[in-house]
C-alpha cells in the first residue's frame, strides 16, 4: 500500500483503485459532455494578464482521453479558463484544433461561443451581437455544436429581458444547427449576476422559457449551473418536449442525471474532467438499468466535487488541473495566467484525500510521488 504524510492528517495510506470497466462508446440514455481544461506550456510566459501559451499536444491528448471513454467534449468553456486567462486568440486556436481532432476520430464536440474578444469595460449591444456572430462562425467552421455562453458584456449592457430575447433570437435563428444555451450563476462568475435581465431567478427563468418556446427546433438544450437542484428540476419539467436540460450542477449531478419518475437531466459538467473514467462506467451502468452500480460509483465522487467547487467557486479550475497532474494527464502543475495559485495548500491536500477516496487516483504511486513534490515546493514535509 502506498503511504505518505499529509499536513493535518499524518500518515495517510492510499486505497487500491477498484476495477473500473469504463465504456468506449457514448451513453445511450443520456447525452453527456465533459467540459475540458487546457494544458499550459510550462516554458511559456503564463503570467497574470499575459497571452495564454498552451501545450497543444497535451491539451488535445486529454480530449482524446475523454472521447476514448465515450464522453462528449465541451471545449472553450469556463473549465478551459475562458475569461480567466485563456484569451480569444488562444480560444480560437483551441476551437479549430479540437474541431480537427474530433473529426479525425468521430468525437462529439461542442464549443463555447462568447464575446470575450471585446476590449474595454463597456460595449454596445451591436458590438456584443457582432462578437457573438464572429465566434459562432469560428465554432461552426470547426464543425462543432455551438454553446451560446453567458456574456459579461451582455449582462452589463442589457437594459432588461427584451434585450436578451432580441439578441438570442438573432443568434439562434442564424445558427446552422440547434444550439445549447448557457446559464451560469454568479457563484461561477460574479459579473453574471442578473443574467437574463433580472436578479429574481423566477423572472429570469420565465425569460429563458420564453426564448426556448420561441425556438423549439433551434435550441437543443440549456446548460444550467445554478447549484440549486430543485430549481433545475422545475426548469427541466417546464421545457418543451425534446429540449434537453444539461446539468451543470457540480454539487448535485448524481441525482439529477439519475432522474426521477418525471424525467432526468443530461450533463455538461466540469467535474467530469477529473472523474471521466468513473462517470463513463456509471453511465454504462445507468444504460443497463443497474441503478445500484450507478449510485455506488457516483456517490463517492460527490464529496470531491463539492470541495473542488467550494467558494470561491470560480477557482475550481485550479483543482481540476491539480488532479489532472496527479493522475498523469500532464507533466506539471502550471496554468495559464498563473492560476495554479488560486487554491491554498490545505485545500489541495484535502482535494488529494477526497480524490483517493473517490477512487480516481488510478496510479497511487504516481499520485503520491507528485503530491510529495508539491508539498516539498510548498515547504511542507511529506
Amino acid at each position: 500500500m502506498t503511504e505518505l504524510n499529509l499536513p493535518g492528517l499524518g500518515a495517510y495510506r492510499l486505497r487500491e483503485p477498484l476495477p473500473l470497466a469504463a465504456s468506449v462508446t457514448p451513453a445511450l440514455s443520456r447525452t453527456v459532455f465533459a467540459a475540458a481544461h487546457v494544458v499550459a506550456d510550462p516554458n511559456g510566459e503564463n503570467a497574470p494578464g499575459a497571452p495564454a501559451v498552451v501545450d497543444w499536444e497535451s491539451t488535445l491528448a486529454f480530449r482524446h482521453h475523454l472521447w476514448s471513454l465515450g464522453l462528449g467534449v465541451a471545449d472553450a468553456m469556463d473549465t478551459a479558463q475562458r475569461g480567466m486567462g485563456l484569451d480569444w486568440a488562444a480560444t480560437r486556436e483551441l476551437i479549430t484544433r479540437s474541431g480537427a481532432a474530433a473529426r479525425a476520430v468521430g468525437g462529439t464536440l461542442a464549443c463555447g461561443v462568447g464575446t470575450d474578444q471585446l476590449a474595454g469595460p463597456t460595449a454596445s449591444l451591436a458590438d456584443i451581437t457582432a462578437a457573438y456572430e464572429e465566434q459562432l462562425e469560428v465554432v461552426e467552421a470547426a464543425a462543432a455544436q455551438p454553446i451560446l455562453m453567458a456574456s459579461r458584456a451582455l449582462c452589463a449592457a442589457a437594459a432588461g429581458p427584451d434585450d436578451y430575447l432580441r439578441l438570442y433570437d438573432r443568434l439562434v435563428s442564424q445558427a446552422r444547427q440547434p444550439v445549447i444555451l448557457h446559464w451560469v450563476g454568479e457563484m461561477f462568475d460574479p459579473a453574471l449576476r442578473g443574467y437574463w435581465g433580472s436578479t429574481d431567478l423566477d423572472e429570469a427563468t420565465e425569460t429563458v422559457l420564453t426564448l426556448v418556446k420561441q425556438h423549439p427546433d433551434g435550441v437543443d438544450g440549456i446548460k444550467v449551473s445554478l447549484l440549486d437542484a430543485d430549481r433545475e428540476i422545475a426548469l427541466r419539467r417546464a421545457l418543451p418536449a425534446g429540449v434537453r436540460l444539461y446539468t451543470g450542477d457540480d454539487f448535485n449531478y448524481p441525482q439529477l442525471i439519475r432522474g426521477d419518475e418525471l424525467g432526468f437531466s443530461h450533463a455538461l459538467l466540469g467535474v467530469f474532467d477529473p472523474i471521466a473514467a468513473t462517470a463513463s462506467a456509471a453511465l454504462q451502468a445507468l444504460d443497463a438499468g443497474d441503478l445500484d452500480r450507478y449510485d455506488a460509483l457516483m456517490a463517492p465522487t460527490l464529496p470531491l466535487a463539492r470541495h473542488l467547487f467550494a467558494a470561491p467557486t470560480y477557482h475550481y479550475k485550479t483543482g481540476i488541473v491539480f488532479l489532472a497532474w496527479l493522475c498523469g494527464h500532464q507533466d506539471h502543475f502550471t496554468m495559464v495566467a498563473g492560476a495554479q495559485s488560486g487554491r491554498s495548500v490545505p485545500h489541495l491536500v484535502e482535494l488529494f484525500r477526497l480524490a483517493d477516496q473517490a477512487g480516481i487516483l488510478r496510479d497511487p504511486d504516481q499520485a503520491a510521488h507528485r503530491m510529495r513534490q508539491f508539498l516539498a515546493v510548498a515547504g511542507v514535509a511529506a
